[in-house]
């Protein structure tokens, strides 16, 4: 028997650090103390992306929440520092080409010499109204997901392996996917692996965007994750990031220049590496090589490394 836990209200400008109507509140939960509610990190929240996740959590209406966008733009960190903000606990899964939908449901597995059933992430999230995050969900099998679907609309978790077991679905479940294509299967060749998905499932989900953080954004996400780094060194990661990412993209006129990019993730590795081996020798060199450049073809390493040694200047050599 699960004990059902107490919900509490937060306010939205206090809670997350952003503009917003006075008394404006949203639900969560009183404890803190749940074992999977994410670690609080410093996180700067974009508004309108708040916003969206915020009304999905409010109201979902037979909804899930799609979250689409290039590799380390922050579809996942987004979802879990909001919970974490919320105490809301979160089942995550890291979907793959084999992942089954016994795996996320349950399964028996035999303990101390007994089988027992074992209930799944689906299963716990939908029973105790946690978040499930489907992780990279483009990489799974479309017919997995699509027995998700009934689920997704309010419908009753049904488990036949268990007795035919019944989970109503807790008013406060709710089911996240994220991936790097929006479930058309990917057309630039550099996410292998994704599936185009089931149109029946992918109808049932709210679609958001979440690319890169503009410039102003990304500074404070990195100078949250490395304050003791000097501001005109991060302003100078933050030019290296640009070029790297227009090099990426390419134009309209000619093919991209360049097989990888920056992500947010891999800026704010450079600067925490940038500070992890301060004082050693081209430290930023040093540091962007472990963060990117080591998994580069060797003509696309020398590019970028000309990149930011053209934009550090005299700083390339010396140590923050």
């Amino acid at each position: 028997m699960t004990t059902i836990p107490t919900g509490q209200t937060f306010n939205v400008a206090a809670t997350f650090g952003v503009n917003a109507k006075p008394g404006l509140e949203v639900h969560g939960f009183a404890d803190d103390a749940h074992p999977q509610i994410p670690v609080r990190q410093p996180y700067v929240f974009r508004p309108e992306l708040l916003r969206d996740v915020l009304a999905y959590l409010h109201a979902a209406n037979g909804d899930g929440l799609f979250l689409t966008g290039p590799t380390g733009s922050g579809k996942t960190s987004l979802i879990c520092q909001i919970a974490a903000r919320l105490n809301y606990p979160v089942q995550t899964v890291t979907c793959h080409g084999r992942l089954e939908l016994n795996a996320l449901i349950g399964q028996f597995v035999l303990i101390n010499g007994s089988t027992r059933f074992v209930h799944g992430p689906l299963s716990v999230a939908a029973r105790d109204g946690h978040l499930l995050i489907l992780n990279e969900s483009d990489l799974m099998d479309p017919s997995e997901l699509a027995g998700l679907n009934d689920i997704l609309e309010g419908q009753p978790l049904v488990i036949a392996e268990n007795g035919g077991e019944v989970i109503q679905p807790h008013p406060q479940f709710r089911v996240f996917a994220t991936g790097n294509t929006a479930g058309s299967g990917d057309r630039s060749g550099l996410y292998q692996g994704t599936l185009r998905q089931n149109l029946a499932f992918m109808d049932r989900f709210r679609v958001i965007s979440v690319g890169y953080p503009d410039a102003d954004t990304e500074k404070q996400v990195v100078l949250a994750a490395a304050p003791k780094l000097p501001l005109d060194i991060i302003d100078k990661m933050l030019r290296v990031a640009e070029d790297i990412r227009r090099l990426f993209l390419g134009s309209s006129e000619g093919e991209p220049e360049l097989t990888l990019t920056m992500s947010t993730r891999t800026l704010v590795r450079w600067a925490t590496l940038s500070l992890t081996f301060k004082g050693a020798p081209n430290v930023f060199e040093y540091a962007l090589t472990q963060a990117l450049t080591a998994r580069a073809e060797p003509e696309q390493q020398e590019a970028i490394h000309r990149i930011a040694a053209d934009i550090f200047g005299d700083y390339w050599q010396a140590t923050p």
